[in-house]
């Protein structure tokens, strides 16, 4: 089984509670704690995308920015040995430091 769902631009990691006998998942990437339960696959997809629905709803009516799990800018302290490698790599693929950054961390992933 995938162990995460998506929806709206949130991501869910799901575990299965053997204790309650059902799937539970939260929100991942965000600091606010939203969880989730079902127990069938379908059941833990509606009450996932009722729980971001919710989620939403709920910023919107206290007037909270509901948080983003994750933006497009990331931010990397390397080694300056480390850059230079990596640029010379992207350079020799004929690709952006971005371009070639992009793809080997989506192949890690």
């Amino acid at each position: 089984m995938n162990n995460t769902m998506s929806y709206k631009g949130y991501t869910a990691h799901i575990e299965y509670s053997a204790e309650d006998q059902c799937f539970v998942g939260h929100l991942s990437g965000i600091i606010d704690i939203v969880g989730f339960h079902g127990e069938s696959v379908n059941e833990l997809r509606q009450s996932f995308e009722e729980a971001v629905n919710d989620y939403i709803e709920t910023c919107e009516k206290v007037g909270k920015t509901p948080q983003q799990p994750y933006s497009d800018n990331l931010i990397l302290r390397i080694p300056p040995q480390v850059h230079s490698a990596i640029a010379n790599a992207a350079e020799m693929s004929g690709k952006s430091l971005n371009q070639w950054a992009v793809e080997a961390l989506s192949q890690a992933a």
